[in-house]
């Protein structure tokens, strides 16, 4: 447990909070609480018309720092952020957004916390939705447990969602090493994976890149501009799944380790979409 504390405890670029981490300061203990609080300080792009967001207002879904969230929310709704926002004084983003100022907040307090790409499996876009959630630390369980930051009240209710959101089922979520391992056995489809028309297994490539990063505590890198992969960056030949196989097993080994990680720089390399990337 030593070097999981350590390494996810400690803030990064993406998580650090900076002059704005004072916010964090008086928000609720429980971890209910402060997943509903997170929940309503951002509009995921994709729902803004479900709040009535007007069509013409800009929606940016680039993924922030926190520091640069944090400053996002207060020039939105100046305040505390235990303080309910309107949808249209909430800022735009993602379900990583989400899931980062959730980490952010539990690492400030030293909790061990950290982002996870994977696939949902209770929205209706597709059978196992592109999705990101955060995982903490619950020491008295001694185990990872899984929360979805991103799910408000409404949502739920459109969703029929009735398990914890802060303890997700085993059934609700798969990290993109679980998906992989899952669809390489032949027990699911491949073209049931995906975000929007992006799906099947060279997008689960991307999503199992995107989550060995995720553990190494890199939640940002070039294979987030998947959206400009070529037709022919999208087919996968033996030596790329032969390859995935690899990394897939390697984050489990890395989630069942004493030490809770085991940093993989060995398998990370860059999407053939980028010439001359930095990780």
């Amino acid at each position: 447990m030593a070097k999981v504390a350590e390494h996810f405890i400690a803030h990064d670029r993406m998580t650090e909070p900076g002059a704005l981490g004072s916010l964090y300061e008086h928000l609720p203990r429980d971890i209910s609480s402060l997943r509903d609080i997170v929940s309503g300080l951002i509009v995921h792009v994709s729902c803004a018309d479900m709040y009535g967001i007007p069509a013409g207002m800009p929606r940016p879904r680039e993924t922030q720092p926190v520091s640069a969230r944090l400053q996002l929310i207060q020039e939105s709704f100046a305040g505390p952020l235990e303080v309910p926002r309107p949808p249209h004084q909430r800022t735009f983003g993602t379900c990583r957004d989400y899931s980062l100022l959730l980490c952010s907040i539990l690492r400030h307090r030293a909790v061990p916390a950290r982002i996870r790409c994977g696939f949902a499996t209770y929205f209706d876009a597709a059978p196992y939705q592109d999705h990101w959630i955060c995982e903490y630390w619950a020491a008295a369980e001694q185990r990872w447990r899984r929360i979805d930051a991103q799910i408000d009240e409404m949502q739920q209710s459109d969703l029929g969602i009735a398990f914890d959101l802060t303890d997700l089922p085993n059934e609700a979520y798969l990290t993109a090493a679980q998906a992989w391992r899952l669809v390489r056995s032949g027990s699911a489809d491949p073209d049931k994976f995906g975000h929007g028309d992006a799906r099947g297994l060279w997008f689960m490539n991307v999503s199992l890149h995107r989550d060995l990063l995720a553990v190494a505590n890199r939640q940002m890198s070039v294979w987030d501009t998947w959206r400009s992969a070529t037709a022919q960056d999208r087919c996968l030949d033996d030596t790329d799944m032969a390859f995935g196989d690899r990394i897939a097993v390697l984050i489990e080994m890395i989630e069942r380790s004493e030490d809770g990680l085991d940093e993989p720089t060995a398998l990370i390399r860059s999407p053939p979409w980028i010439d001359s990337p930095s990780l």
